[in-house]
């Protein structure tokens, strides 16, 4: 039988899995600190993989802890269709951010339980491991094992700031599964995502349909100094890497404002130095900082500027310096047929929607890279997140949750 072009999914099951979550890996008050690979973390994908089981779904574990629930299609051996997003939060995270995105998945297919309809495709529901990058960076790391971006042991030796080392801690909590961390041949992927940004809220909109993502440009780079006693060492014999890492990154955010005008934006989001006390100077500093401009050309040259003043704030201050890493996300590389089918399913459901960039980083970036791959943005108060005051309500759901039901059934019986 097909699905019901009327049928809708149930918005209080959804809000009830939302608060569930909100229980495992509090932070400040009303938000989450459930930083990836950690016992929080576990009891979490515990909770999931339940909910996955319940709805009848085949749960596999990848290489890199990612937790995919397969519900088979009529032709299960046509490639599938993913749906996902992440359950790991920051550090002052939220409720929602990532995590209504997994649980928007755990509900289309508990709707087309409720309907009796089972899709000529297999749909596959995907927790994506360590997406924010807030334990172990870089972000987005499992997606991009997936799709080839990253090598798996390079990532399994990613070691985190209490000297953790991710494959061991995948291990601890028993999440180091047997599946392949390899993207085989995908149908398509999509994903729901709080917009993170005031737009839809501001305009009272219901719904975003997202077209692409701003370019976005980052790097790690360590600076390397030697320590000396602050008191007797002559300004001209210093090398004090907390310095160059301190310059380096007010020099980002110069850049950033240089092109705000036209909603440029650049961000020094991290410096860790060592041994960072009184009285002595620091002989490293590890740095992290991205830039993003709507126009690619224009980000191009704002990363430029980011590299080149990395390397003179490392020679003002005396140091060597090493980047790390750098990553590049965004631009249009959403599939515009998927895009196409997302924004009809607004207009035929009678949403107030309108067309938007995805101004932060995502999973479906890396996915984009190998399928068609769309984004669902659902509106969020004042676009406060990355922050314990994140906050949306049940209704801030319902346009994108049911949009998203049939365009992934539509994809999938076809």
């Amino acid at each position: 039988m097909s699905l019901s072009p009327d049928a809708r999914v149930d918005l209080t099951r959804f809000w009830s899995t939302i608060e569930r979550s909100a229980e495992i890996g509090q932070g400040r008050p009303g938000g989450l600190s459930r930083l990836t690979l950690t016992d929080a973390d576990r009891e979490m994908r515990d909770v999931f993989r339940g909910w996955c089981e319940e709805a009848g779904l085949t749960v596999e574990i990848d290489a890199m802890g990612s937790i995919f629930g397969r519900r088979d299609g009529t032709d299960s051996g046509l490639p599938p269709i993913l749906i996902g997003s992440h359950l790991d939060t920051q550090v002052n995270g939220g409720r929602f951010d990532g995590i209504a995105g997994v649980l928007a998945g755990l509900e289309v297919v508990r709707s087309l339980n409720d309907a009796g309809h089972v899709t000529r495709r297999p749909i596959e529901v995907v927790n994506w491991t360590n997406e924010e990058g807030a334990r172990f960076s870089p972000p987005m790391v499992a997606s991009g094992v997936f799709v080839g971006a990253y090598d798996l042991g390079w990532a399994h030796d990613l070691m985190a700031e209490d000297g953790a080392r991710f494959g061991d801690e995948l291990a601890r909590i028993g999440y180091d599964g047997p599946r392949p961390c390899r993207a085989g041949e995908i149908d398509a992927y999509f994903e729901l995502h709080i917009e993170q940004g005031p737009i839809l809220d501001l305009e009272k909109r219901q719904v975003g349909v997202v077209t692409g993502g701003y370019p976005s440009h980052g790097m790690r780079v360590t600076f390397r100094g030697r320590t000396a006693h602050t008191g007797p060492t002559p300004m001209d014999l210093r090398h004090n890497a907390l310095i160059a890492g301190a310059r380096w990154l007010t020099a980002v955010d110069d850049i950033g404002w240089e092109f705000a005008v036209h909603d440029g934006k650049a961000t020094g989001s991290r410096l860790a130095a060592w041994p960072n006390k009184a009285g002595i100077l620091s002989e490293t500093a590890e740095c992290v900082a991205d830039v993003r401009h709507p126009d690619p050309a224009t980000a191009r040259v704002m990363a430029e500027r980011m590299r080149r003043a990395a390397h003179a704030a490392a020679a003002m201050a005396g140091c060597g310096i090493e980047i790390e890493d750098e990553w590049t996300w965004g631009g249009d590389i959403f599939d515009a047929e998927l895009v196409d089918l997302v924004r009809d399913e607004a207009v035929r459901q009678g949403w107030n929607w309108r067309d938007i960039q995805s101004q932060a980083g995502h999973d479906a970036y890396f996915l984009a890279r190998h399928c068609a791959a769309a984004m669902i943005f659902t509106p969020c108060r004042g676009g406060i997140t990355h922050n314990n005051e994140e906050s949306c309500e049940p209704e801030d759901f319902r346009a994108g949750l049911n949009m998203l039901l049939h365009a992934v059934v539509r994809r999938a019986d076809r």
